[in-house]
């Protein structure tokens, strides 16, 4: 086993495909799939599935990665203590559902942590989409909430997936309005209040699954019903349609309009955002750099 070999699944992982993998790492396909097949039987395990959509890592596969991941991590170190070499390009995936608190954390990684070089990923994107890049390690870290409706469900999901939750934080669900909207002003408002208001949320493409729903009462008919799917649109319609989302209740004033409030919503409910992760991996450094600047990020926002 060389230590070029823990790089090429490493890349691979991370391209998702071999023969990006190749390019990225100048080498021919051929090269590559031989390399990662001798490992295979040199270790005795799959480490790659292949069929016909592609390649996915195997669970003996993802375990192998978090060790791999390390061992790469920790050589480099070395090399850059004691032969002063340049440290190589840093990389790190999170997927996430559309809350800027993530992407906050996600810029002060960076702004305190990013290297010289560095190839990091940001997705915010569908609930199903998060979970398939947990699970294939296309993203290392996933962020998502339950609550009392979908709990059972994903729960059972995430572990048939071999992936765990962590509680990060638990809020009771508020409204975003713009601040035009006669609710703004309120201090709580029902869910008989925004009858006559235009719902907004996150569309979750051909899995339309409520226990997919970003938003808690999804299950509750609107007569005014708007899906969107990104965070900047949806922001926009509230202002332009007088509509309201439901959220955790947690504005960034970096990143969210100055001209959206908060306004917590008369319900008895409690949302619970966690990070998920595959259950056989170790996280990297800079993924648990990532989840200590997302903590501090809530703290802020929250308290």
């Amino acid at each position: 086993m060389r230590l070029e070999q823990l790089k090429y699944v490493i890349e691979v992982v991370m391209c998702g495909s071999i023969n990006e993998a190749a390019r990225r790492l100048y080498i021919t396909q051929p090269s590559l799939s031989k390399a990662i097949k001798e490992l295979e039987k040199e270790l005795g395990i799959t480490i790659f599935t292949r069929n016909s959509r592609g390649i996915t890592l195997s669970p003996d596969g993802a375990e192998f990665l978090g060790y791999a991941r390390q061992v790469v991590e920790q050589a480099e170190l070395l090399e850059h203590r004691y032969f002063n070499t340049t440290p190589s390009q840093q990389m790190f995936s999170v997927s996430t559902q559309h809350y800027a608190f993530a992407v906050n954390a996600f810029v002060e990684m960076i702004k305190k942590h990013g290297s010289l070089e560095y190839q990091f990923t940001l997705r915010e994107t569908r609930t199903y989409e998060i979970i398939e890049d947990v699970k294939n390690l296309r993203s290392e870290i996933g962020i998502l909430y339950l609550s009392s409706f979908n709990e059972k469900v994903m729960r059972q999901m995430l572990r048939d997936e071999g992936m765990e939750f962590h509680l990060l934080f638990e809020s009771r669900p508020h409204i975003f309005v713009s601040s035009q909207n006669p609710l703004a002003d309120r201090e709580s408002v029902t869910l008989e209040d925004l009858e006559d208001y235009p719902r907004l949320s996150f569309e979750q493409g051909e899995f339309n699954s409520f226990y997919y729903s970003e938003e808690i009462f999804s299950t509750i008919p609107s007569k005014k019903s708007i899906q969107v799917s990104d965070r900047a649109t949806l922001f926009n319609l509230l202002r332009g349609v007088n509509g309201y989302t439901i959220s955790t209740g947690i504005l960034s004033l970096d990143l969210n309009d100055s001209n959206i409030v908060s306004v917590p919503l008369d319900e008895d409910e409690t949302i619970s955002v966690g990070w998920v992760v595959h259950k056989k991996t170790q996280l990297t450094r800079m993924a648990r750099v990532y989840l200590e600047e997302l903590k501090q990020i809530i703290d802020v926002y929250s308290s």
